[in-house]
């Protein structure tokens, strides 16, 4: 097996760095938009409506280890699927809504634009037991973790059944254990 070193790869010249260049950049106007473009290509989702999906998506399974992409790459099917299955679409469609809808009675804002990851996972309580919810929770399960690019990020190595199993990979690896007196 091998060792993965889980320390931050910051550096104090590299945070004055970025720290220092964040409000010049405020003040020339940038600014990082939920609605990317990636959402604007969604044919069947709106675009408002696949950017919640991947806000959610984030919050129903945080890593900040993890970039955005891994979440839209998750998410981008559903366009498709909607496309085909009008049910599915009005299920988003509804959820969305809902979510929008109780993030503006507490928040009076959209779901998307709620600040803190705090309250957007209270509002995700809310909804915990409708269908819109537990769909995609599930889906996530397989469409967020079931992209190797992610695997080493959780020092996952991938199959081992190609390689002649664990047995001779790892498996009585047990230096994490005292030796023994």
């Amino acid at each position: 097996m091998r060792e993965i070193d889980r320390r931050t790869g910051f550096s104090r010249r590299g945070f004055l760095g970025t720290a220092a260049a964040a409000p010049a950049a405020l003040a020339a106007g940038a600014s990082i938009s939920a609605t990317a473009a990636w959402a604007a290509d969604a044919k069947s989702i709106a675009p408002h409506a696949m950017a919640t999906l991947v806000r959610a998506a984030r919050d129903i399974y945080p890593h900040d280890h993890i970039g955005d992409a891994f979440y839209v790459r998750a998410i981008t099917p559903w366009d498709a699927k909607a496309g085909k299955d009008e049910a599915l679409k009005a299920l988003v469609a509804e959820g969305v809504a809902r979510l929008d809808q109780d993030a503006g009675e507490r928040h009076s804002s959209p779901y998307l634009n709620v600040a803190w990851e705090a309250d957007r996972v209270a509002l995700l309580r809310g909804i915990e037991h409708t269908k819109f919810f537990r769909t995609l929770r599930a889906d996530l399960v397989v469409s967020l973790y079931n992209q190797p690019e992610i695997w080493p990020k959780f020092g996952y190595e991938g199959s081992s059944a190609e390689h002649g199993g664990y047995l001779n990979r790892g498996y009585a690896d047990i230096d994490w254990l005292p030796k023994s007196v």
